[in-house]
């Protein structure tokens, strides 16, 4: 279902023909442009704006372009910052025509600026690092000789006030990355609960790492704590740049690292909502924010060799680019959550007959939920379906028929279903047309090279020339000479492959570039294979999903890749660890008089007990 929203009216429309795009669609029975028109409820269409902002050094100043714009608002008692450069950042979307489009004329979207975002300089991102090395002081800064106690109540102090801009930061994870109003709250809330998870592991009294005592080892006696890097760099992805980026930032401060917190070029509206919550609640230093180009900021900084620690969510590429930048990089602690392309195995056994029918209707339930889920733009989603030889044409039918049920709109559109249950947006508008650009590039690879489009419309774009609303596209068959068979799309495209026999898998999994999850569904796993396959991926795969889609939660569980997918592992107490570094105070049997221990620590903030 294909709806588009002006106002009072739904109207859906396909504005890019099959035809128009160049793609070969399997015989669906109807067109690739329709449109059509629903009453609805009244929906606005103003959306947010959040002026520009950084935070350093404790203060957050207002960004201006001019000088004279800054020296005016300074004169206010303000705290201000001027960059040569400003740029709008567009969101998605608004109606061509306003008010008065009309739905029976099939409105078309358009970008909406909905905030700006300041262009740091070399030397000012240089200047932010100056400010990080001040604040880390070799490791006697103020954040770092807190002792962990003051720390985990400084980030429950900046949890209280982040939670006062909730509202704010979910419309703008509406509008600036399109993610629905669902999934918008889910990220908001389950970042604060991840927070509030570590804090609780920290404090556990079985937490040996953070509440820790002396020990006895032979005739040495230790006290073993975890303790801080130094200055870590932090740049997060935009499909989730509140839950995914604080997922490493958060440990690194509890730490006692200082963080210098890139922002990313979409997505990064949410952080500039965080720096009030962060000045109010942490010491000055201890995190400031960097805005701009990546390769005009980041890898300055990183030739410096003051970078201590990287936690890098996003592309293999750009991840060894900025490592290779470090004039030390065996001393650089490296994280870093990269691609991935994670496959669904469609196991012989759901084909069976009426027998295995639910277990076939289960499967492809979750292929299309771990496929497009947030329209497929998760490291985790589910990005190639594998079938057996001859089932690969039904299995994408049938992803075809579930693809085509679901709601394709605006990231705040509810609809109804038959039960009268409303749901939002299934499919919502991708953050920029490149993104639109990739998806159609590896579509008409595919369709050039034998593929079909499986499902009406899919590949086509809802809203336009200017609008990144695009309808899942449903490909198949899918074979190792098209890219989409190789590259990871991170977006809604479903490729559908065949596989002659459980080899196949096999050789894919042992080859591929990447290797974060797989996913591996069966009716009855009593042939060995799914056995087999589970040992042979035990040493490939961080994760195996069996009979479920991939994913990183529950936060308990650790989160892994290897090869060019992860190095490190996230959850919410090994994050702890990937940021810092067991530190032992010891001292032998009898050297050292029982009271002065006592009195060493208890006047040491390192060795407080929480």
């Amino acid at each position: 279902m294909i709806i588009l929203q002006p106002k009072s009216v739904l109207a859906l429309v396909s504005l890019v023909s099959a035809g128009r795009i160049g793609i070969a669609h399997a015989d669906t029975g109807s067109t690739a442009a329709t449109c059509v028109a629903q009453k609805h409820q009244q929906q606005s269409q103003t959306g947010p704006f959040v002026p520009a902002k950084t935070l350093v050094n404790g203060e957050v100043l207002d960004v201006y372009a001019t000088v004279g714009q800054a020296a005016q608002m300074a004169g206010k008692d303000k705290k201000t910052m001027t960059v040569s450069k400003m740029v709008d950042v567009a969101g998605c979307c608004s109606f061509k025509g306003g008010e008065s489009a009309d739905a029976e004329s099939c409105p078309t979207l358009e970008p909406v600026v909905i905030g700006q975002s300041p262009q740091f300089t070399t030397e000012q991102a240089l200047s932010v690092l100056d400010t990080a090395r001040a604040a880390w002081n070799g490791g006697s800064g103020e954040w770092t000789q807190m002792s962990l106690k003051e720390r985990t109540l400084a980030i429950e102090k900046f949890v209280f006030e982040l939670k006062k801009r909730r509202e704010d930061i979910v419309e703008v994870l509406m509008w600036e990355i399109g993610k629905n109003r669902k999934d918008a709250e889910s990220e908001f809330d389950r970042t604060v609960e991840f927070i509030n998870e570590v804090i609780a592991a920290i404090r556990a009294p079985d937490a040996d790492e953070y509440n820790s005592y002396w020990q006895k080892y032979g005739s040495t006696n230790a006290f073993v704590r975890r303790a801080a890097i130094g200055v870590i760099m932090c740049l997060g992805p935009y499909n989730y740049p509140l839950n995914e980026t604080y997922a490493t930032m958060i440990p690194a401060l509890l730490m006692g690292n200082i963080v210098i917190m890139k922002i990313p070029t979409i997505g990064g509206l949410v952080h500039t909502l965080t720096m009030d919550a962060f000045a109010k609640a942490l010491p000055p230093g201890a995190i400031n924010f960097i805005s701009g180009g990546g390769r005009v900021t980041m890898p300055p900084l990183m030739q410096t060799g003051n970078i201590d620690g990287l936690a890098f969510i996003g592309g293999s590429a750009a991840a060894d680019d900025l490592i290779r930048k470090h004039p030390e990089p065996h001393r650089l602690k490296i994280f870093l959550q990269l691609e991935a392309k994670n496959m669904a195995i469609f196991m012989s056994d759901l084909f069976k007959g009426e027998e295995s029918k639910a277990a076939l209707d289960h499967a492809i339930k979750e292929a299309v939920s771990g496929g497009l889920s947030y329209n497929g733009q998760r490291c985790t989603a589910l990005k190639l379906m594998f079938a057996p030889k001859g089932d690969g044409e039904l299995v994408a039918n049938k992803i075809a028929a579930a693809v085509e049920a679901m709601n394709v709109g605006l990231p705040w559109q509810t609809f109804q279903d038959d039960e009268g249950k409303q749901s939002y947006s299934q499919i919502t508008p991708l953050p920029n047309m490149k993104r639109v650009e990739y998806m159609q590039s590896l579509i008409a690879d595919a369709t050039s090279k034998g593929a079909k489009i499986m499902n009406a419309n899919g590949g086509s774009i809802v809203g336009g020339p200017e609008s990144s609303l695009m309808t899942p596209a449903v490909l198949y068959p899918v074979t190792p000479d098209m890219d989409l068979y190789h590259e990871e799309q991170f977006g809604p495209v479903v490729p559908v492959a065949e596989y002659d026999d459980i080899d196949t898998v096999l050789e894919y999994a042992r080859n591929g570039k990447f290797a974060q999850q797989a996913s591996i569904f069966t009716a009855t796993g009593d042939d060995g294979s799914t056995s087999m396959l589970i040992d042979r991926f035990s040493s490939v795969f961080g994760k195996i999903n069996i009979n479920g889609s991939c994913g990183r939660s529950p936060d308990s569980l650790p989160f892994s890749g290897r090869r060019s997918s992860a190095m490190g592992v996230m959850s919410i107490t090994e994050a702890l660890r990937e940021f810092s570094v067991p530190t032992v105070v010891s001292y032998k049997e009898n050297s050292v008089p029982e009271n002065v221990v006592e009195s060493i620590q208890e006047n040491s903030s390192f060795m407080q007990n929480l």
